[in-house]
């Protein structure tokens, strides 16, 4: 990555906020695009756009859906980081009900990744 620039989005929005769960998807897709560094970190009721089928619907106003923004996000090369323990509190079962490379970590992960980042945004 050019500068090795880092970006961490922290996502606690779920499919119910299309808006709020849409536009860290748009922000780190841009990044991607400019070379950037980029991990997506899904807690709360986040972690809802993690499971498969979660966003299957859920488009904002004036955006292209989040199925496919989160689809271009994995394939340009950003990393889908979602909280185990919200995913519990949630009854989601992992890794049989999460999309493709979505990988369940804990608190000592998102710390490792937000204070290795240049910047870390929070939706």
């Amino acid at each position: 990555m050019a500068g090795n620039e880092k970006l961490v989005f922290m996502v606690l929005h779920g499919p119910k906020e299309p808006e709020h769960a849409t536009i860290p998807f748009v922000m780190a897709c841009a990044a991607l695009g400019s070379d950037v560094d980029v991990v997506i970190g899904l807690q709360a009721d986040g972690v809802q756009l993690g499971r498969i089928g979660g966003v299957d619907n859920v488009e904002a106003a004036g955006f292209p859906p989040l199925k496919r923004l989160i689809a271009d996000f994995q394939a340009l090369g950003g990393r889908l980081l979602v909280c185990g323990v919200c995913l519990d509190s949630r009854g989601i079962v992992a890794p049989d009900q999460l999309i493709a490379g979505a990988d369940v970590v804990g608190a000592y992960r998102f710390i490792a990744e937000i204070t290795s980042a240049t910047n870390s945004l929070v939706y």
